[in-house]
Parts: C-alpha cells; sequence; structure tokens
C-alpha cells in the first residue's frame, strides 16, 4: 500500500497537479475515502484516511512561531486562547495554529473574534505588513522547492528561480532552518515574506507563519518535488523517522 497515494473526490488545483505527478512517478492514485500508503487532503478527510491506514501526519508544532527569535518573526507572537484574546482592546492579528474556523486576520479588538469556546487556542501576534510571501517546501531541513504566493496581500504566484528576490529568500530561509529545524518536522512547509515597518521605514525578512506538508497549495512551485514533501509528510507510521516521532498529528 505504500505505493498508493489517497485524494479528495473534489481535488482542488493542487491535487491535480499531485495526481499528474504521481502518474509520472508511477503511483496508484485513488480518490475518496480508503487505505493507501499516502495522503493528500484537508484535515478531517487526511485524518480519516490516517486512522484507516495507519499513516502519520506531520504537524509542525502548534507553538513553533512562539517559540522562535525576534528577528525572525520581526512581530511579538503569543499563545493565548479566545477567552483571553477577547479581552483586547487593541488591533490585533489572530488566528488558529492548525484548524480555520476562526478567519486568520486582522481584528479590532477582540469583541470582534468569532464565538468560538473560550478555551480555542490562537496565536496572537503585532500587525505586520507583507510586501511579498514565498511558500517554501522543506524536506530534511533544507528548501526542496518554493514559490512565491503573494504580492501586496494579493494572490501572485510564480516559481522563484523566476522572482528576483531568490537569493535573499534563500539566504534568510537557509539561516531560519540552521537555526530551528529541529523545531519542525522533516517534511514541512515555510511561509516567509518581507515585512514592512511604516513607522521605522524599514523593511526586513520574517516568517509568516508554518503549514503541515499534505496539505498545502502548490502555487507555482515544482509539483514533482511537491510531492516528494506530501509523500513525507503523511507516510506509513511504521517508517516513521525517530526524529519526527514528536510531529505526529495522532500522537499529540
Amino acid at each position: 500500500m505504500s505505493d498508493v497515494l489517497v485524494l479528495p473526490d473534489r481535488l482542488d488545483a493542487t491535487a491535480e497537479l499531485l495526481l499528474a505527478a504521481a502518474g509520472r512517478r508511477g503511483l496508484v492514485v485513488r480518490q475518496g475515502l480508503g487505505r493507501g500508503g499516502h495522503v493528500y487532503g484537508g484535515p478531517v478527510f487526511a485524518g480519516q484516511v490516517a486512522a484507516a491506514s495507519g499513516l502519520a501526519l506531520l504537524d509542525p508544532p502548534d507553538d513553533w512561531l512562539v517559540t522562535l527569535p525576534y528577528r525572525y518573526t520581526c512581530r511579538d507572537i503569543v499563545m493565548s486562547t479566545v477567552g483571553d484574546a477577547r479581552w483586547s482592546r487593541t488591533p490585533m492579528f489572530v488566528k488558529q495554529p492548525r484548524e480555520k474556523v476562526l478567519p486568520a486576520t486582522v481584528y479590532a479588538d477582540g469583541s470582534r473574534l468569532a464565538p468560538l469556546p473560550p478555551d480555542t487556542a490562537v496565536l496572537v501576534s503585532g500587525i505586520v505588513s507583507f510586501l511579498v510571501e514565498y511558500r517554501l517546501f522543506v524536506l530534511d531541513g533544507a528548501v526542496h522547492t518554493a514559490s512565491r504566493y503573494a504580492t501586496h496581500g494579493r494572490l501572485d504566484p510564480a516559481p522563484l528561480d523566476r522572482c528576483g528576490d531568490r537569493g535573499p529568500v534563500l539566504e534568510f530561509t537557509g539561516a531560519l532552518l540552521d537555526a530551528c529545524a529541529d523545531g519542525l518536522p522533516s517534511a514541512v512547509v515555510v511561509d516567509v515574506g518581507l515585512a514592512s515597518d511604516a513607522d521605522r521605514g524599514e523593511e526586513q525578512w520574517a516568517v509568516v507563519e508554518a503549514n503541515m506538508g499534505w496539505f498545502s497549495a502548490c502555487y507555482a512551485a515544482d509539483p514533482d518535488r511537491v510531492l516528494d514533501v506530501v509523500l513525507r509528510a503523511a507516510g506509513p507510521r511504521d517508517r516513521l523517522l525517530p526524529r519526527d516521532e514528536p510531529f505526529d498529528r495522532a500522537a499529540r
């Protein structure tokens, strides 16, 4: 079964690219709930496939951003709850670490948060503007393939090799991974961007967030290399690398 990739019934753009890449590699692809050696899809779907097939789903830690030095984030970030964040009366950026029930956006104050259970975990951070954002598919602590995905907050995909920021992006991400890769699974997606501080008139590269490799949009990255990350990020538990055991979603 390790040569079977399970995809959802309804394919998004990334799943379609992975379907083609898997075909070029000779993998069997099945759609819909079923058993397989690997899976790509949303948390509910992937979780059901993983439970039925004994797969490990690798997740970055919920508090990974919180643990990073300020030089990599360019903003203060804390782990909190919806209940505590409701008391804030200043603007803040709020997102859930994994789930997407709460819109990840800037809130004028805590009263604007959706009526979720008060113990719902959220990341609360200062507000920064990203001039351009990149998605990097990371394998074994190195960038495996990458894509620009947004410019000034608008979707703007392009392969990293065609972007003028390629050098600075790889330099910043390389330094980040050298310093912090032990805190991430061996297959993961990291988003970085050029943050603008209007008050200081400065621009600095910073981490946006980390995401699971088994459910992240490909954008303009090389789908064959994205597939490498997907296969490692969602594969048989009996092949799990010892270093990845703490990152298995089922074990957390």
